[in-house]
């Protein structure tokens, strides 16, 4: 199999015998085990950029391993946008930063009892569009006062 991440972190464990194993976690939370030296290393070195891989699943009782076969810089999306990482990255960026900022955003009473789900995602999402929008470019207009 195939696919386009991000590689969020490699992580390098020594095994008993004496090799090395890496664990390659992309930006959403999958992880991808080597025992190759030359891809792991070459994962180490994309740490943090957008990357195609090929892997390979297998199942091993109730677990399924999934091994990293090959590693490679992608190219950027065309009209990337936001930085490096396009819309998608502005919107996750965005939510990041709005739910850092709920303490700020909501009032007291809320930050004292519960708040239900669908009440924090109203109070939120406003916040993380005009974020992501911040983000983008869209909202390029002069600050009042300034």
């Amino acid at each position: 199999m195939d696919d386009v991440v991000h590689v969020a972190a490699v992580e390098e464990h020594p095994t008993r015998s004496g090799a090395r194993r890496f664990v390659v976690r992309d930006d959403r939370g999958k992880e991808y085990t080597t025992f190759r030296e030359r891809i792991g290393e070459a994962a180490a070195g994309l740490e943090g950029r957008r990357v195609r891989i090929e892997y390979h699943e297998e199942e091993r009782g109730r677990f399924t391993n999934v091994y990293l076969d090959k590693i490679e810089p992608a190219p950027e999306p065309p009209g990337g946008g936001a930085g490096e990482g396009g819309g998608r990255d502005a919107d996750e960026v965005a939510w990041r930063t709005a739910v850092e900022a709920a303490p700020y955003l909501l009032s007291d009473a809320d930050r004292k009892g519960e708040v239900a789900p669908e009440d924090l995602y109203e109070r939120l999402e406003p916040f993380k569009e005009l974020v992501a929008e911040d983000i983008r470019g869209d909202g390029d207009e002069e600050p009042e006062g300034g």
